[in-house]
């Protein structure tokens, strides 16, 4: 509305008072004050006159005559009807004042219709959906050296675990944590074997490792072990014998609600419970197969209340159990008495193999199923398979998933999938087939489902962890060269976390840090010898290396005639002279060239001396017996002829 609208509008209220009388307002501006009114009628009746609160009776009273007879009835309905005329004239000029108005608003642009009016709502919409996603920011950590597989955050999301095929494990504080990005605990759980999953105590005080070995470890908030699984005898052909696992581990994760229980599962073909007090198990689950042998456990999770336990299996089978109460039944009923003298221990765990539920050729057979994660409400599984697709199931009817979504690149073997904080959206990652691709992370819709959001990273994409309390997206993306661990945030919806970080600048280097610190040497005169730092002006003492390479200088053996330089003799460099000397010894024939010398003679000029004692036997001579030497025979023929 104009303002030159505005006025007229005015004016026009303003000459209606007038005309109506002293009571300033008219009757349809009463009327309309008595109505309630939203803040727009409010602002609109701003512009014209206030309206007096008095009632139709008292502007017809100032209209007619104190006295009474004909004469006032007669004005009465003059009074009405010169009301009535006013009121027309007025309602024809605003009438005439919103008709010019309507064609100014078409003039300015073309009204819009329902379905362009929804498109421009969906619009908005989606525009709200991705400004609610924690995705404008991103901290990258780095420091692992192969892909980060396994991630994890404690519940009041203050300190992160990254764990990769580096077979490392480093950890991670935001309270203390510069912008830099730099672990505060780094080391190796289990030498050789990469890490395949990390999972904190409903507590936050300790977390489990689970590695390519059959004994996962046990570590305290501060990276200290505490304690490690007992390993099975892999001579013992049942499973459900055996104190531990026989394989190595493919996945476990803490329970969610009790601090003394964890599950762990492997490729000997079994689920096993722990108790987290003792370290030793409580229930051995095996499968349910369809034929006699053993197939791997790929994957297995815990519900969001812990009274369900899901597992994968390598022939694509996924099993379900409920824990909740009385759970299996002791592993030694059914079992042969041994000897006495060979009762090491009692079998005192449970053992189950029947599941409640069993969703058969769920993926296909031989590749694994790489996670299973189940709502809050129990209601809706998804699981990810090696087979390139996820699926979502509803758990009161397997018969069928709900959803199948294909092409979604896997390599690795343990690649997560999980929900949002609300269970709106199904989170999973893909693998970069080609070394200088890259991976994404997929984002769908539960109730829709459909795809909704695709994020690019570098590397593959393996874990992955949508915190509900500070409202972060933990990525563990790599490869074969390089692994990092990704924190995706927003600085209006998310809090703590990775922004407590960002905000600290590092302390800069100096270069007389190292400088200082290696010019003030430490002396300790109560350490080893071979540790001890010589005092200020006392001699070095010489080291055991020290002393042999000089020694073995001293006693260098002759090279010979492989020596270098000149010489004489069949060796070079021992002559001692100059070449002058070597020419007056050769002119006077005492130099002679080897090559000329007789050697049979020079070694029979010798023989003469063979019986002469040496300077190293004169000690024996007066002991030595005398020489008796054996006569010749002499020959018949020899003897008569002497005759």
């Amino acid at each position: 509305m104009s303002s030159d609208d505005d006025d007229e509008l005015a004016a026009m209220r303003r000459q209606r008072a007038s005309r109506l009388g002293a009571a300033g307002a008219t009757l349809t501006s009463l009327r309309r004050h008595a109505q309630p009114k939203d803040d727009a009628d409010q602002e609109e009746d701003d512009v014209g006159p206030q309206v007096v609160d008095v009632d139709e009776e008292a502007l017809l009273r100032a209209h007619l005559p104190t006295s009474f007879g004909a004469a006032d009835a007669e004005g009465l309905a003059a009074a009405k009807a010169s009301i009535a005329e006013v009121l027309k004239a007025d309602a024809d000029r605003e009438d005439d004042v919103m008709q010019n108005r309507g064609a100014e608003v078409q003039e300015a642009g073309p009204s819009r219709s329902l379905g362009e009016k929804a498109g421009d709502d969906n619009e908005e919409e989606e525009e709200e959906e991705k400004e609610e996603l924690p995705l404008s920011h991103e901290l990258v950590l780095e420091g692992h050296t192969k892909a980060v597989t396994a991630i994890a955050l404690d519940d009041a999301g203050a300190r992160l675990l990254t764990g990769g095929h580096d077979y490392m494990v480093k950890i991670f504080d935001f309270g203390g944590m510069k912008s830099d990005a730099k672990p505060f605990r780094s080391f190796e759980v289990d030498e050789g074997h990469p890490i395949v999953s990390l999972s904190w105590s409903p507590s936050g005080d300790a977390f489990l490792a689970v590695t390519g070995s059959p004994q996962p470890k046990v570590y305290n908030r501060e990276g200290k072990e505490q304690g490690q699984f007992v390993r099975g005898d892999m001579y013992i052909g049942d499973q459900k014998n055996t104190k531990g696992h026989v394989a190595g581990c493919t996945g476990g994760q803490w329970h969610p609600v009790d601090k003394l229980t964890a599950m762990t599962c492997s490729s000997d073909g079994t689920v096993r419970v722990w108790d987290m007090d003792q370290l030793v198990q409580k229930t051995v689950i095996k499968p349910q197969l369809a034929k006699p042998g053993r197939v791997q456990v790929t994957a297995a999770c815990y519900g969001s209340t812990g009274h369900v336990v899901a597992a994968g299996l390598m022939d694509g089978t996924i099993q379900l159990w409920d824990v909740r109460g009385k759970f299996g039944r002791s592993a030694a009923i059914e079992q042969v008495a041994v000897p006495s003298q060979q009762m090491v221990a009692r079998q005192d765990w449970n053992y189950v193999s029947s599941a409640h539920k069993i969703i058969r050729s769920a993926h296909v057979a031989g590749s694994e199923i790489t996670c299973l994660a189940l709502s809050r409400d129990g209601h809706q599984l998804i699981s990810r398979g090696g087979d390139d697709t996820l699926k979502a199931w509803d758990t009161r009817s397997l018969k069928q998933p709900l959803a199948v979504f294909e092409d979604l690149d896997t390599t690795f073997a343990n690649t997560q999938a999980c929900f949002s904080p609300d269970e709106r959206l199904i989170l999973t990652g893909t693998s970069a087939r080609k070394a200088d691709a890259g991976g994404s992370v997929i984002m769908f819709d539960r109730r829709e489902l459909k795809m909704v959001r695709r994020l690019g990273m570098p590397g593959s994409v393996i874990a992955l962890q949508w915190h509900p309390r500070i409202n972060q997206i933990l990525v563990g993306s790599g490869d074969r060269k390089a692994g990092q661990a990704r924190i995706l945030y927003s600085p209006l919806l998310s809090q703590r976390g990775a922004m407590l970080a960002v905000g600290r600048k590092p302390r800069p280097a100096n270069p007389f840090d190292m400088l200082v610190a290696s010019a003030l040497p430490i002396y300790n005169p109560n350490a080893l010898p071979m540790y001890r730092e010589p005092m200020p002006g006392q001699r070095k003492r010489k080291t055991a290396e020290s002393d042999a390479a000089e020694n073995k200088q001293k006693h260098k053996p002759d090279l010979g005639s492989a020596a270098p330089g000149m010489g004489a003799g069949g060796k070079l460099g021992s002559t001692g002279g100059t070449l002058l000397t070597q020419y007056v010894l050769k002119t006077h024939g005492l130099l002679k060239n080897p090559l000329d010398e007789d050697v049979r003679a020079s070694i029979l000029r010798h023989a003469d001396k063979a019986d002469e004692y040496s300077l190293f036997t004169a000690a024996y001579k007066s002991t030595q017996p005398d020489k008796i030497y054996a006569e010749e025979e002499k020959d018949e023929e020899d003897e008569e002829e002497q005759k």
